[in-house]
């Protein structure tokens, strides 16, 4: 992938770039595909597990150095106990915010300032690294279509992978591809918690929960 240090959540936003209209895919869903690429890395790494079916942090010091994955496993500590599919959508604009902050100081994006009804301060971020999203989502569609054995790909590899074809983001995947392609992309998703069985099952609740969420925002029209 273009950029190894790039956390999932914000490669996953990347990937939602259209690169030719230079704007958002699916933006009414996007908070819920970050949050379940944060809590993805977050159990990849171990710094997340589980315990009875609910996200528990492994060490109440432990930190990434990431913007958004520290601010998630902060918000995880000072919060009630909650399973997986909860946190794909609860505060999931924080991680959102959080990494288009990351992306916009390793200048990725532009920060401008707007105001809302002409009345509220708000944030529009731009594309500024058209050359890195075209180039994850190239190698994203390569790790979808194959050749590569999927033993070979990655965890991480794997896991934006699935992610992305869960959310039928379709700067990476058509329709058409996510029918053709079923086989792999469940491989695609088995690969992602290759680890360990727990985090496989980690894994596949967090993708279900984001399909609902995602589903849900689409039919209303908004974001959580």
């Amino acid at each position: 992938m273009p950029d190894g240090s790039t956390s999932l959540p914000a490669r996953l936003y990347l990937l939602a770039w259209d690169t030719t209209k230079l704007r958002l895919t699916g933006a009414a869903r996007l908070a819920h595909l970050v949050r379940a690429g944060a809590l993805t890395e977050l159990a990849q790494r171990e710094l997340l597990v589980d315990v009875e079916g609910i996200a528990t942090p492994a060490d109440l010091d432990a930190r990434t150095g990431d913007l958004a994955l520290d601010g998630l496993l902060e918000l995880v500590e000072e919060s009630m106990p909650r399973p997986w599919k909860t946190w794909v959508t609860q505060y999931a604009r924080v991680t959102l915010d959080a990494v288009r902050a990351q992306l916009a100081a390793d200048g990725l994006l532009r920060a401008g300032k707007k105001r809302v009804l002409g009345l509220f301060p708000s944030v529009e971020y731009a594309l500024e690294g058209v050359q890195v999203a075209e180039a994850l989502q190239q190698e994203v569609r390569q790790v979808i279509a194959g050749p590569v054995p999927v033993a070979e790909v990655s965890d991480r590899d794997a896991a934006l992978a699935a992610l992305a074809a869960a959310a039928g983001l379709r700067t990476v995947v058509t329709p058409e591809d996510q029918k053709r392609r079923r086989e792999r992309i469940e491989a695609l998703t088995e690969r992602s918690g290759a680890a360990a069985p727990a985090l496989r099952q980690i894994v596949r609740e967090v993708r279900s929960a984001m399909i609902v969420a995602m589903t849900a925002a689409t039919a209303t029209g908004v974001g959580t």
